[in-house]
């Protein structure tokens, strides 16, 4: 059983691996989106945060993050990654400090990104000033 438990985690590794390697623009996803199948059927904007959860400023985001996947489930994809335990994501999306916040345009193209903190009214302004509707 545990050899299968090892296989199933080097399985995991390798395809998240592959994933980071092919566009960087699919993380691996610390959180999952509240409505995975919605940016399938429709390609919706996206507010990548990357942090960690030890990283205080990271931690008071959690839940503006979290209400903010909920109120806007197939509407906005919000990811979270852990740099800490996929420190790849950080090269892959060239990020300096935690938190970051990158805003991609629903066709994948990135508008703008924040360093630091950012309340639920600031990233909603952003998307505003962005011209995007959410």
């Amino acid at each position: 059983m545990a050899k299968l438990g090892r296989l199933c985690v080097m399985a995991a590794a390798l395809a998240a691996s592959a994933a980071c390697e092919r566009a960087p623009a699919r993380e691996v996803q610390a959180r999952a989106s509240a409505a995975p199948g919605a940016s399938a059927a429709r390609p919706v904007p996206r507010l990548v945060d990357l942090g960690a959860g030890k990283c205080i400023p990271c931690k008071a985001m959690a839940p503006i993050l979290d209400r903010l996947r909920e109120d806007y489930a197939g509407r906005l994809e919000v990811t979270f990654i852990d740099v800490w335990k996929v420190p790849d994501q950080a090269d892959a999306y060239r990020i300096h400090l935690i938190p970051t916040q990158i805003f991609f345009a629903a066709d994948g193209r990135e508008l703008a990104r924040h360093e630091g903190f950012l309340s639920r009214e600031d990233i909603l302004a952003r998307w505003r000033a962005l011209g995007v509707e959410l």
